[in-house]
């Protein structure tokens, strides 16, 4: 519940950043938040590789890869939806497409059009499902995973 709590106060993409640098789960794990678009459309996050977020053989752990872009785009439409919206993470799937080594970045982005889609598929109180596709790269550009993220969007009865 602090947690909730603290994610309402982050009110500003600076806060947002500093708040998930600091987020117990993304610090363990050598995850940062690099970027946060002043219109909270785009996000960026990396991790450089460390004894604590490698696996058995030496590459990043999948979970890891994984947890660096799990919230975003929830948390990027929470924002930009406002509290008039219902935004959860249904489902994900990562397909992890070469070993990951060395500092790994992902950029996730919501369009305007993405934007207007969203408000006009909910305006009269349906849900939708939209889904995203993301990857994850290594520094030579390389993609190391494939992401696509299911989210729950609703409008909220009497918005």
């Amino acid at each position: 519940m602090r947690l909730l709590k603290r994610l309402k106060k982050a009110d500003t993409p600076v806060k947002m950043k500093r708040l998930m640098n600091w987020y117990g789960p993304y610090f363990g794990a050598g995850i940062r938040v690099e970027h946060i678009a002043d219109n909270w459309q785009s996000v960026t996050v990396s991790m450089k590789q460390h004894w604590y977020n490698s696996n058995a053989v030496g590459t990043h752990f999948g979970g890891s890869l994984y947890a660096m872009v799990d919230p975003h785009y929830m948390l990027m439409l929470m924002r930009i939806l406002g509290p008039d919206y219902v935004v959860w993470d249904k489902a994900a799937a990562i397909n992890f497409v070469k070993p990951g080594k060395g500092k790994v970045s992902a950029t996730m982005t919501i369009s305007d059009d993405e934007i207007g889609r969203i408000i006009q598929a909910t305006a009269g109180g349906d849900k939708d499902l939209p889904v995203y596709h993301l990857t994850i790269t290594d520094e030579s550009g390389e993609t190391v995973a494939e992401v696509d993220k299911t989210l729950y969007i609703r409008k909220k009865k009497n918005a």
